[in-house]
């Protein structure tokens, strides 16, 4: 800023993913304005390249978008219900089918009943994380989610922490800061309200017994040290997750929920419907969201092949 005078910071490049640093820029208000390309790894090369073909061969304007010309960069594929019926008719799935209307209530029914649940919808975020769109998520109010989700969904150590979605209009109700951070690209600190003393709790605990005390009202999200990896979801970008997470809120006065991206550990993210029913089913995830489809676990027939993958990881 000193050496530029620039007031804008636009970041890309692998060290762009350091959400700890990118946190402390934010908060230190160096910059009126800060983004962050969300595939700011080597996958944006492929987005650079096209943005140089656009405009220095093609000779296109640079036309200013605000605020956010990525559109939540839901870039990649998507499927129809139509689609997903015949991927569910091979497998002999059974499910629901719900309309837009109904489908966020029934989803916000199951996180508050402390449900794992796989979250397919619309097309498939480009970048390393998770957004909504190939999720999975959780109840963040859990104390006993954070090992559930790492120990019985993801096959790693219990003490792995997950990011947090929140609504966007009510992110400073729980996390200190004013920035947005649509790309889960931010730390922010849970604010000192949303806190627990646990300074009596800690004595006489060591390792993971002590990283397993509540630190705040949104325990399965709240890292040591009182941060979080933030997603702020908004319903211009993302309306279908928006709505999700306001159905959980109207249910249960928390605008947080767990989002953890739709994988095994050392697996990519599912893209296609049958990647998805597999990790469902090769996993302890309770039910599975594809499109309008609601699965239960409890309703669909073995998958051939399941418990052997399982013994595969190694766990605390």
């Amino acid at each position: 800023r000193e050496v530029t005078g620039a007031r804008n910071l636009v970041m890309a490049g692998g060290c762009a993913l350091n959400c700890v640093a990118n946190g402390l820029i934010a908060r230190e208000r160096i910059f009126d304005r800060l983004f962050i390309q969300p595939a700011a790894g080597d996958a944006g090369g492929a987005l650079g390249a096209a943005l140089l073909t656009w405009h220095e061969y093609l000779g296109r304007p640079r036309v200013p978008a605000v605020p956010d010309a990525q559109k939540g960069s839901y870039l990649g594929p998507r499927y129809s219900n139509e689609a997903i019926a015949e991927v569910l008719q091979g497998f002999g799935a059974k499910a629901t089918l719900y309309s837009d209307a109904e489908l966020p209530a029934r989803v916000a029914e199951l996180i508050a009943a402390q449900k794992v649940v796989g979250l397919f919808g619309g097309r498939m975020e480009f970048g390393p994380r998770a957004l909504g769109a190939r999720s999975i998520v959780g109840d963040a109010r859990s104390p006993k989610m954070q090992s559930q989700m790492n120990l019985k969904i993801k096959f790693r150590e219990s003490f792995r922490p997950f990011a947090p979605s929140v609504l966007a209009e009510r992110a400073s109700e729980y996390f200190d800061g004013e920035a947005d951070s649509p790309y889960m690209l931010l730390v922010a600190a849970v604010k000192d309200q949303k806190r627990l003393p646990s300074d009596e709790r800690m004595k006489g605990l060591f390792g993971i017994d002590k990283l397993n005390v509540p630190r705040s009202v949104v325990p399965a999200i709240t890292h040591v040290d009182y941060s979080a990896r933030l997603q702020t979801v908004s319903d211009r970008t993302n309306p279908r997750y928006h709505r999700i997470i306001k159905a959980f809120h109207d249910r249960t006065q928390c605008p947080v929920i767990i989002n953890t991206s739709f994988n095994i550990r050392g697996e990519p993210i599912v893209c296609r419907p049958e990647e998805a029913y597999r990790c469902f089913m090769f996993t302890e995830m309770d039910a599975l969201v594809l499109e309008n489809y609601v699965l239960l676990k409890e309703d669909q027939p073995p998958l051939p092949g399941a418990e052997e993958h399982k013994k595969r990881f190694k766990l605390d």
